[in-house]
């Protein structure tokens, strides 16, 4: 299951925009041969990969305003025809690099020179200057950037330079200064085709890309909390129609975590069922001291987190998802309870 997860800018999940199923069963063998074929000559319909293009389209279609949205991707989208449909389609992407693409050299540049690579042309320009970022964790580590950017006339791969144009895409590079030995060094490089033009741009996209992470807790949440894994039908068709309920749950459970951190003094009731507020406030109700002092939604996921488990110290971090899909369980528990023992009137 490939999907694509919509999120805002401060890293709300809004749901998906596209989902691609498929088996590798249908490309039996092509580990082989990449050893036997050139694969930058093998046309992208042909290869699993052409699932990040039917992605793109399918959320273009649904969201219906391509200039608005940024199509990010890890390592693993850095494909030249999804570059390409982008601009086809007047959307925006930015991908995180792993390909040192065929470049168009310098003006001031031989035909020998080195600089005929992106990677080279991106190593020559100056670095632009630094950024801190804080790095999750509970001691709240921090790490130092220095940034660089570069706009690049990038060719398409030998073999297709018939098919597709070149295109002139920005690339940035963060490379961590000074980094600690008990871990890797941050160093990212990023395409785009949005524009860079000075240091807070390249940081803005950074800030962008570090959002690609929401889509890993949202299959976090799938695996874990609703245990999409351990399901054990026996056709494809039951396995789409159990995910597809599995995503909305998952999706839910992520927004409203997420939701009660952008907008904490929002009323509960922008997020939560009444029944799931009706609930709550019985809850609370039956305490010899009521927790619930204030109706909003920060407020009220403490409370569906504090039936999860969570300890809500002082200093613990916000309620994350777990605790929230467990809180949620124990709350439709409570609900059901709640219906059969409430007396019914006949007659």
């Amino acid at each position: 299951m490939h999907s694509s997860l919509v999120v805002t800018t401060s890293g709300t999940p809004l749901g998906l925009s596209a989902v691609k199923f498929w088996t590798r069963s249908k490309f039996k063998g092509t580990a082989a041969l990449r050893r036997l074929v050139n694969q930058t000559r093998v046309p992208i319909e042909t290869k699993e990969s052409y699932r990040w293009l039917e992605n793109l389209r399918q959320s273009i279609a649904l969201l219906g305003s391509p200039e608005r949205c940024v199509h990010i991707g890890d390592r693993e989208s850095d494909i030249y025809e999804l570059f390409c449909l982008a601009q086809d389609l007047g959307t925006r992407f930015l991908v995180r690099v792993q390909t040192n693409r065929l470049a168009e050299p310098p003006s001031e540049a031989s035909p020998t020179n080195a600089a005929h690579r992106v990677f080279a042309q991106l190593a020559a320009v100056p670095w632009s200057g630094r950024h801190r970022v804080a790095i999750g964790g509970e001691d709240g580590e921090t790490a130092f950037l220095q940034i660089k950017f570069a706009s690049v006339k990038t060719l398409p791969p030998i073999g297709k330079q018939k098919r597709y144009a070149p295109q002139t895409l920005v690339y940035i590079h963060a490379l961590e200064v000074d980094p600690p030995s008990n871990r890797d060094p941050i160093d990212w490089k990023l395409v785009t085709n949005l524009p860079v033009d000075d240091l807070a741009a390249a940081v803005e996209k950074l800030d962008w890309y570090a959002l690609r992470w929401k889509v890993e807790v949202f299959h976090k949440i799938m695996k874990s909390g609703c245990r999409a894994e351990d399901a054990r039908l026996q056709t494809a068709e039951r396995l789409v129609k159990l995910l597809a309920l599995i995503t909305v749950v998952s999706w839910r459970i992520f927004w409203i975590t997420m939701s009660a951190r952008a907008q904490p003094d929002a009323r509960p009731e922008t997020v939560l069922t009444p029944a799931e507020i009706e609930t709550l406030d019985r809850i609370d109700a039956a305490r010899s001291k009521p927790r619930i002092l204030r109706r909003t939604l920060a407020t009220y996921l403490l409370q569906i987190a504090m039936l999860g488990g969570y300890l809500a110290r002082t200093r613990d971090h916000p309620p994350g998802n777990i605790v929230v899909w467990r809180g949620l369980t124990k709350l439709q528990d409570v609900a059901f309870g709640i219906a059969i023992g409430s007396p019914r009137r006949c007659g």
